[in-house]
């Protein structure tokens, strides 16, 4: 795989003006501190029901935003900040952006999910109705149409996996809802709120903070050039991983071994755009780099798609489902892992291709 390195006359990193320094990261800290207390505002102001309203939804996922964002910077620029605070801030934030992503997650997966269903089942009545459409047509076929009854089959177990991994999954978003209210009302985020209004308005810069940003973001990069030249993809990469798919519905629940480098580039995408972000100063929302931007889409599908396959393995460990649904619900893995290997794909293609900026 071709090795990416930041251009450096690159003008998201600011390489044709002033060196960024702490100024900068204190200005962009400041914005992000900024939008979460805005989206807190605006989270309380729409309120809160039972699965709660999208203008709350909305407010969530800005507060996530903001928050990955400044612990992020904590991250990649803590010599220029004071340690002990960086510290005490950075699993704070990592624990309310955490915790207020769960509701969306299984949100998003139970869709992935039926929808996959419905296109594997080919069924246009799905999940309710297809039930009753196959058990009639499968009783009376003639006994040589086995493609045909193998189909009816996967439409019958289709709509009862599909009613399983609704029940599952809308009870974790329940529960995860309710999980994400009492942490909002919580001392230890109101403590973490606090925190983030100072630094609306001050910023604990360290004597060092005069230095020049570009080396910590460029250090960032390397970190992630470094993990995708290490990603598997002679195994993890094969059109066809059968071991995926034999891990998956193994009676071992533990999260897929081949999974975890790529969760990790993720990872290291985000705090590399982030950092980009930082070091630009005010600009940094205007300049958009295309393979950095394709490359992370690619990454969230890989995860989407990953933690959907291991939603359909454990709903197949569930005990005494019928056949049809386990049978179903192992067509509902492999297809998920298959959309793994895609999105791995999609993300060499994304990577490989030359960094292209457009305002």
């Amino acid at each position: 795989m071709a090795q990416q390195h930041l251009d450096p006359t690159d003008p998201q990193l600011g390489s044709a003006g002033p060196a960024p320094t702490g100024d900068v990261l204190a200005g962009y800290l400041r914005a992000q501190a900024t939008e979460f207390l805005r989206a807190l505002r605006l989270h309380r102001e729409t309120g809160s029901g039972a699965n709660g309203s999208e203008a709350s939804a909305e407010a969530a996922r800005a507060l996530r935003r903001s928050a990955r964002r400044i612990s992020a910077s904590l991250h990649t620029f803590q010599p220029l900040l004071d340690t002990d605070w960086c510290e005490g801030m950075r699993p704070e934030l990592a624990w309310v952006s955490g915790t207020l992503a769960m509701e969306h997650a299984y949100t998003a997966r139970l869709e992935r999910l039926l929808s996959a269903l419905h296109r594997l089942s080919g069924s246009t009545a799905f999940p309710a109705q297809a039930t009753e459409a196959a058990a009639g047509h499968r009783a009376g076929a003639p006994a040589g149409q086995t493609a045909t009854q193998e189909r009816g089959n996967l439409t019958v177990g289709a709509a009862k996996a599909g009613a399983l991994l609704d029940r599952q999954l809308t009870l974790a978003r329940t529960r995860a809802h309710s999980t994400a209210l009492q942490a909002l009302g919580s001392s230890r985020f109101h403590a973490i709120a606090d925190k983030v209004a100072v630094l609306a308005s001050e910023v604990p810069l360290t004597a060092t903070a005069a230095a020049d940003l570009r080396p910590h973001a460029r250090a960032a990069e390397e970190r992630l050039r470094d993990a995708v030249a290490a990603l598997p993809l002679i195994t993890a990469g094969s059109p066809y991983n059968a071991a995926a798919l034999v891990h998956g519905l193994s009676p071992d629940t533990v999260p897929h071994p081949q999974d975890a480098p790529w969760h990790q580039v993720r990872l290291l995408l985000r705090l590399h755009r982030y950092a980009r972000e930082a070091a630009c100063g005010p600009q940094g929302n205007t300049v958009v780099d295309l393979r950095l931007l394709s490359a992370g889409q690619a990454l969230n599908r890989h995860r989407d798609a990953s933690e959907a396959a291991a939603a359909a393995a454990q709903a197949a460990r569930t005990p005494r489902i019928a056949p049809a649904t386990a049978y179903a619900l192992g067509v509902l893995h492999a297809d998920q892992r298959h959309e793994v290997e895609a999105a791995r794909f999609a993300f060499q293609q994304a990577w490989q291709k030359e960094a292209v900026s457009t305002r």
